[in-house]
């Protein structure tokens, strides 16, 4: 991978994390496209520069963050990110192998799509606008939601936000919520990709932090990488919260459709 390719997934990631599209769908095509996916450090890249973005959330959500005296936002993040903590370190190599099969992750692009456009149909009475009323039965609830996601392609994001409306969320609340808990989901996949995780190199194993250190050009790459997707994330994070409050999801779901439908043509 070459410090272009690096900053061009970077700026998927920024793009796609929060939005409901599935980013790790599109770094996935854009990466198989470019003949660079089979590379251990390149697929560990994709999960490390989710630092960048999970860094994008806490810069425009900062007070909500370091509100110290609001404990019971703590508790309620900490109970929904349990069920992907635990079914994500069960369930890791069976993930590992659906990220080398793009068709399955196309089709599930486009049942995402499909459910999408009908969203707003499905939830009309949506009654909680602030995050104080959000319950932490709810907040497990959201994050059992989440774990949906594990299958590449699903969408954290969409996940979660459709999660949250089926809990009576707001659309707007549900997509804050949805930022709130991708902070330490996001930050516990990259801590376990990087620190944990044994990647197969050459027939040996090793760690995240090995590979990134491996090299200067690794290092600038992962340093640059996480940057470029911190920089597009904020936007991408004040784009989509507008969009949807005006829109709805309809939008994403017709994205996902005819790039899902692309990509099936693309890769059959």
């Amino acid at each position: 991978m070459s410090i272009i390719e690096s900053i061009l997934l970077a700026v998927i990631e920024g793009l796609t994390e929060f939005l409901p599209v599935s980013s790790t769908a599109h770094m996935i095509f854009v990466s198989s496209m470019m003949g660079i996916q089979g590379d251990e450090f390149v697929k560990m890249f994709q999960v490390s520069i989710q630092f960048g973005a999970i860094l994008a959330v806490v810069w425009l959500f900062w007070k909500k963050f370091v509100d110290f005296k609001s404990f019971d936002f703590y508790v309620k993040l900490g109970i929904a990110v349990i069920p992907a903590l635990v079914l994500g370190k069960l369930f890791d190599d069976k993930i590992e192998e659906v990220l080398e099969k793009p068709i399955p992750i196309a089709v599930t692009l486009i049942i995402g799509g499909v459910v999408l456009v009908f969203i707003d149909r499905f939830f009309k009475n949506q009654k909680i606008n602030h995050e104080e009323a959000i319950s932490t039965r709810k907040a497990l609830a959201i994050g059992f939601w989440q774990c949906l996601a594990m299958m590449p392609g699903t969408s954290r994001a969409a996940a979660s936000i459709i999660g949250g409306m089926q809990q009576g969320l707001t659309r707007k609340m549900a997509a804050e919520f949805s930022f709130f808990l991708a902070v330490p989901t996001m930050l516990a996949v990259t801590a376990y990709s990087v620190f944990l995780k044994d990647w197969e190199v050459n027939d040996k194993e090793c760690k995240g932090l090995e590979m990134i250190f491996s090299s200067q050009e690794h290092l600038i790459m992962f340093a640059l990488g996480n940057l470029v997707a911190f920089i597009v994330a904020v936007f991408a994070i004040k784009f989509f919260i507008g969009l949807i409050q005006k829109y709805g999801f309809k939008i994403w779901g017709w994205y996902r459709i005819v790039v899902g439908c692309l990509l099936l043509i693309y890769f059959s």
